[in-house]
């Protein structure tokens, strides 16, 4: 039976138009949710980066420091924690997805390439948008760095039985914070693997230049390798209203067991405390440990990933979730994208108004950097839709995959 190909759609000719159309609004229905939900943590990711260019002449350390951190900042940060795991989950998932219309082999290869492709673009244009170097002192082993790690693990890992994937995802998910205690020195032959793998750390690599382990590995392989295992509640033909369910309960179990384990303060991160303010205490039972990530940083912003997931799915006849759909269904050119607009916004502030103490331009307040955020929408918003047009005519120019 002949068919036409659509994307994920695959509409057999001799259907009648009225259930044509049916099948490929159901397949546009959960792309789109999928799309949505990236849009909204890469707009969270926005605020957190323009935090980090403008309100880095306030000299702090951590973030989410409990304690010493005005509450202002600190629950803007909190805001960013969903990005990375859900990013990194919505990662294999997709995965999945390409695999529908794919041999297993054409996507472990497709795997492989654009995890390579992520690494040497950490290098080189990410790295550069954050140093303004070409060839910097340190290189930051971040967040695209660790998803080109964990899908070229994923290449290998989606030749397992899934009921295996879901129990090695598990695993790591939930026992990686058993490893916590081995700390290995520079001396250790095995220091180097460990630091990519678990151990936030700096590698000296000679010259004068080090790495920095940002993103250890090891908790984020089995979060990209849980989005694959997923995948069959998307697949062609499943029912919406199932798979919907299965978000809400699983998403839903995961909150909740966060607040289990949490309370109980005996695992999955380190502990909080009574601080004799509540909303100090409130802080503290939310600093969770994203480097690497903990049992308990991942539980509740998955959790709330797959709830968004299924809402969007309901809500996705809104405008606003199309437009949400558009930041995200161009990723990577979104990505870079703001970071040179950032760092071209930052120089331009520099020349005009000069330094604070001598040293960074940056805001008096947080609410700037909001503002900064929604002021950006717009100007990012339009070449985004452009780009994310041009992925879904030109399917024929093979490396904007990529983007």
């Amino acid at each position: 039976m002949s068919t036409v190909m659509g994307g994920e759609a695959a509409v057999p000719l001799n259907v009648a138009p009225r259930a044509a159309a049916s099948a490929q609004a159901v397949t546009r229905t959960r792309l789109l949710a999928i799309d949505a939900l990236r849009g909204l943590v890469m707009l969270f990711m926005m605020v957190d980066h323009i935090r980090e260019v403008f309100y880095a002449h306030h000299g702090v350390t951590d973030p989410m420091d409990a304690l010493t951190i005005e509450p202002a900042l600190f629950f803007t940060r909190v805001t960013s924690q969903i990005c990375a795991p859900v990013f990194v989950f919505l990662t294999g998932l997709s995965a999945y997805l390409y695999g529908q219309s794919h041999t297993k082999k054409e996507t472990a290869l497709f795997l492989l390439k654009r995890g390579a492709f992520l690494m040497v673009l950490e290098l080189t244009v990410v790295g550069f948008a954050w140093a303004a170097q070409t060839l910097p002192p340190t290189f930051w082993l971040q967040v695209i760095w660790c998803i080109g790690v964990c899908m070229i693990a994923l290449a290998g890992l989606i030749y397992l039985p899934r009921v295996w994937q879901l129990l090695v995802g598990g695993v790591i998910v939930a026992g990686h914070n058993l490893l916590d205690g081995i700390v290995l020195t520079a001396q250790s032959p095995f220091f180097v693997p460990w630091a990519m793998l678990h151990q936030r750390a700096v590698i000296e690599l000679g010259g004068g230049m080090v790495a920095k382990t940002t993103y250890p590995v090891l908790p984020w392989i089995g979060v990209i390798l849980l989005g694959y295992a997923i995948g069959p509640w998307f697949a062609r033909g499943t029912d919406p209203a199932l798979r919907m369910k299965r978000l809400l309960i699983t998403g839903g179990a995961l909150v909740f067991g966060f607040f289990l384990i949490r309370y109980a303060n005996v695992y999955g991160d380190k502990p909080w405390g009574e601080t004799g303010d509540a909303l100090r205490t409130v802080m503290s039972f939310l600093a969770l440990t994203k480097y690497p990530p903990s049992l308990l940083f991942l539980m509740p912003t998955i959790g709330l990933g797959l709830v968004l997931l299924a809402l969007f799915e309901q809500m996705q006849d809104g405008p606003t979730i199309a437009r949400l759909g558009i930041f995200g269904g161009a990723p990577m050119f979104f990505y870079i994208l703001h970071l040179y607009v950032l760092k071209v916004l930052y120089f331009a502030a520099v020349a005009i108004w000069g330094l604070n103490e001598g040293k960074y331009f940056g805001f008096d307040n947080i609410g700037m950097v909001w503002l900064t955020a929604l002021v950006l929408l717009a100007p990012l918003y339009l070449p985004s839709a452009w780009f994310a047009r041009l992925k879904q005519r030109r399917r024929d120019i093979a490396w904007l995959r990529y983007l």
